[in-house]
């Protein structure tokens, strides 16, 4: 089965840092590209962040440039997203998406959530102003 496991989320205060993990099983990782997401209350979700690990490629939201990275971890195909100097307006509900990079029309990876092929459950980060 395919899993993806969020994890790393807690409550931290204002130019604070969090390290978030997915951790993917039951497909080949390097065959798919991995995104980050988030939905603050009464908000729709929104891509933050995403990182093919096949080459490297990025994406970042606007609102998160300069203060998130992602990086991969392909021995251990893990995705972790480090947020350094946290916002009260990051607070959200954090999730991770899988999207099959071989799929037709697949050409980056995007925040768009209608591309992604698999979810897994969200960690909650509450950053404290």
């Amino acid at each position: 089965d395919v899993q993806l496991q969020a994890s790393g989320g807690g409550l931290v205060q204002a130019g604070g840092s969090l390290r978030l993990s997915c951790a993917a099983s039951g497909f080949t990782f390097d065959d798919y590209a991995i995104g980050w997401f988030r939905q603050a209350p009464g908000k729709e979700r929104e891509g933050v962040s995403c990182i093919s690990s096949s080459d490297g490629s990025t994406y970042y939201a606007d609102s998160v440039k300069g203060r998130f990275t992602i990086s991969s971890d392909n021995a251990k195909d893990t995705v972790y997203l480090q947020m350094n100097s946290l916002k009260p307006e990051d607070t959200a509900v954090y999730y991770c998406a899988a999207v099959f990079r071989f799929k037709p029309r697949y050409y980056y990876c995007s925040g768009y959530e209608s591309e992604y092929d698999y979810w897994g459950q969200g960690t909650k980060v509450t950053v404290s102003s």
